[in-house]
């Protein structure tokens, strides 16, 4: 037989029966169905049968019972909700009720009465019996696992406030949040001053300001009024990104570093110098690092230039999203040492042709550059090398060394100095996660590209010259087309046919003894320019050597000359064409000399004279077109 508490014929709402408790408990009392043997008082409290039921509830009751299995009683999640936000005093007083319920429920089952069950359980343990039936009650048609909230305290504890005049709390807010950080005592103290002031009305105590603060606005919000942007978001927790996806050379990340050390650069000014650093993500290993004297797109730039010549073109690459790595990095900030227009064609524009992929980070955002994690260590390692010990300039205004600026290293040690520590950066056992496991960064990088999953792209010699810097506007001397740069000199025989002309010249800045592409205004290469060395005035060896040179070049441009000089001069002069003399020309009007007019006239031309005369006269007879001209002797006298 089943056996049903008031509250589950509540829940089961079944027909002819009431709906509300009150309703129902008044039919239980009317119809005396405690003091029928249909019901019984057990563990759950009065329990009843189906039997007590109108026959339509029975009808019902039975259907469900012969369709399905009685549903287990449902959880209350309300209530364990209001139990979690409870204080411990409160959970372990709602244990100690339980306990004494159990207590109560142990007796009846021994065949103890109700009744007298509760007197013996509230004697043991010093509880009014009306305050136990009270419990007991709470725990009626509740399973045994859910009545731990349903026996918790239910005051609240002091739930009364003090008033604050509006007007009064808001200018406490206003003096309070706000970047300039007062104390609160303060802000509190202005609050009454300007309380009387204005008659907002009695202030309450500073306590009372301060809990109403924590209550009303969220820690994160006063952080964010009070120490800004960056330290709010300081507050949420960072993201976790799994690098060991990443083969060697599939993705990189680049960032800009500032050196801590003076040092003294070419043209003697001293200053800091800055690296554009490239780092392997998959491995943690630094790829490249070019030094300069500020953060430039030619720096960054001619970074990447090393990257792709030692190690091949990556697949995707972060970049800081700030000025120098934006757009063409930074157009400006690097001195001009060149005598010649660089120029700033566009960075980016040559990652996309190398096929690389970009992604932006946020700006002063470490998290998002792993490569920050490096730095950290070279701010001890490098900065801090004993090589730099007199020029160190301490990483904060108020931490500089006693022996600040008493030195600065030249660029080109400072550069050599770097250069190790980085692969000593690189080669350090002991590295930890990232697929490194104990080895070091070069080693995990060895490891993943010989992982037959790994495919590096390896640039040609055209994508090499891509990313050297142009210089463009520099001019092929005559008569050689040799090209003066930078107190350095190039020639290729191409460049002969180009003399007196402007060309471009692409060029790596800290290695102009390296060979340079040379191109038109058209930017079509041209040739790929050596560079001319210089010799000692009196070394001879070195002059027979450049003479012996000379003779082999022009031994070839004679061999050149002779295969494309087919003909002799004199076969060249015999396939000239010859014209066929042209017959003497007459003029149609022939004008007479006279003795007045020329003077004395010998024998032979006045012949001569007559002669013209009477052709003139013919030519009038044959063509009636010419004219003859009115002849008139000079005047005598």
């Amino acid at each position: 037989m089943s056996w049903y508490t008031a509250a589950e014929l509540l829940d089961l709402a079944l027909p002819a029966l009431p709906v509300d408790k009150g309703a129902l408990s008044r039919l239980i009392e009317r119809q005396q169905w405690r003091q029928s043997p249909h019901a019984r008082e057990g563990e759950r409290g009065w329990e009843y049968a189906p039997a007590l039921l109108p026959v339509e509830a029975q009808a019902v009751l039975a259907l469900r019972e012969t369709q399905a299995p009685p549903a287990a009683p449902a959880p209350q999640p309300a209530a364990w909700e209001r139990f979690e936000q409870l204080p411990e005093s409160s959970r372990a007083e709602a244990r100690h009720r339980l306990g004494i319920v159990d207590q109560v429920e142990q007796l009846k089952a021994g065949g103890a009465k109700a009744g007298t069950a509760v007197a013996l359980v509230a004697a043991r343990n010093g509880v009014a019996t009306s305050t136990l039936w009270n419990w007991i009650s709470l725990c009626e048609g509740v399973a045994r696992a859910n009545r731990l909230p349903e026996l918790a305290p239910r005051h609240k504890g002091r739930v009364a406030t003090v008033d604050i005049d509006p007007r009064a709390w808001d200018f406490f807010v206003g003096l309070y949040l706000r970047a300039e950080r007062p104390t609160l005592s303060s802000c509190h103290r202005r609050t009454v001053e300007a309380a009387a002031e204005h008659g907002w009305g009695d202030v309450p105590a500073l306590k009372t300001f301060q809990r109403r603060l924590d209550k009303l606005v969220p820690a994160a919000t006063q952080e964010l009024a009070r120490y800004g942007r960056d330290a709010a978001a300081r507050l949420y927790p960072h993201q976790s990104r799994d690098r060991t996806t990443f083969r060697a050379m599939q993705a990189v990340n680049a960032d800009g570093h500032k050196f801590d050390v003076f040092v003294r650069f070419a043209d003697g000014r001293i200053g800091r110098p800055l690296a554009a650093v490239l780092q392997d993500l998959g491995t943690g290993m630094i790829l490249a690092c070019r030094i300069g004297e500020s953060e430039s797109w030619t720096l960054v730039r001619t970074a990447f230039a090393d990257m792709v010549e030692r190690y091949g073109i990556p697949d995707e690459c972060w970049l800081d999203n700030g000025r120098a790595f934006a757009s063409k990095w930074l157009t400006g900030g690097m001195p001009n040492r060149f005598r010649f227009k660089v120029k700033e064609d566009e960075p980016m524009g040559v990652l996309t042709q190398l096929g690389i992929r970009i992604h932006w980070t946020t700006p002063y955002h470490g998290q998002a550059k792993p490569i920050e994690r490096a730095f950290r260590d070279w701010a001890d390692e490098i900065s801090k090398h004993p090589a730099f010990a007199g020029a160190y300039t301490g990483n904060h205004i108020d931490a500089k060394p006693e022996n600040y600026r008493s030195k600065a290293i030249p660029i080109e040690t400072f550069k050599a100095v770097v250069a190790e520590e980085v692969a000593r950066h690189n080669a350090r056992q002991g590295r930890r996660g990232n697929g490194v496991n104990g080895s070091s960064f070069a080693e995990a990088f060895a490891r993943s590209l010989a992982e037959p999953g790994t495919i590096v792209t390896r640039a040609t010699e055209e994508q090499r010259r891509m990313l050297l810097l142009a210089a463009e506007g520099v001019t092929c001397r005559r008569p050689t087309g040799e090209i003066e740069f930078e107190g350095n000199r190039y020639w290729h025989e191409d460049l002969i046919a180009h003399k007196g002309r402007q060309v471009t010249v692409r060029f790596d800045p800290d290695d102009l003894h390296q060979p340079m592409g040379v191109y038109d205004r058209d930017n079509r290469l041209i040739c790929v320019a050596a560079p001319i060395d210089k010799t000692g005035f009196a070394d001879s060896e070195a002059a027979r050597s450049h003479a012996k040179d000379r003779r082999t070049w022009l031994k070839a441009q004679r061999q050149v000359l002779d295969s494309e000089k087919r003909l002799s001069i004199e076969d060249v002069a015999n396939l000239i064409p010859k014209l066929p003399t042209p017959a003497a020309a007459e003029a149609p009007v022939v004008r007479l000399f006279t003795q007045d007019s020329a003077g004395s006239v010998s024998a032979e031309e006045e012949a001569a004279a007559g002669a013209a005369f009477g052709r003139a006269v013919r030519a009038l007879d044959e063509s009636r077109e010419a004219t003859i001209l009115p002849f008139r002797a000079a005047e005598a006298g």
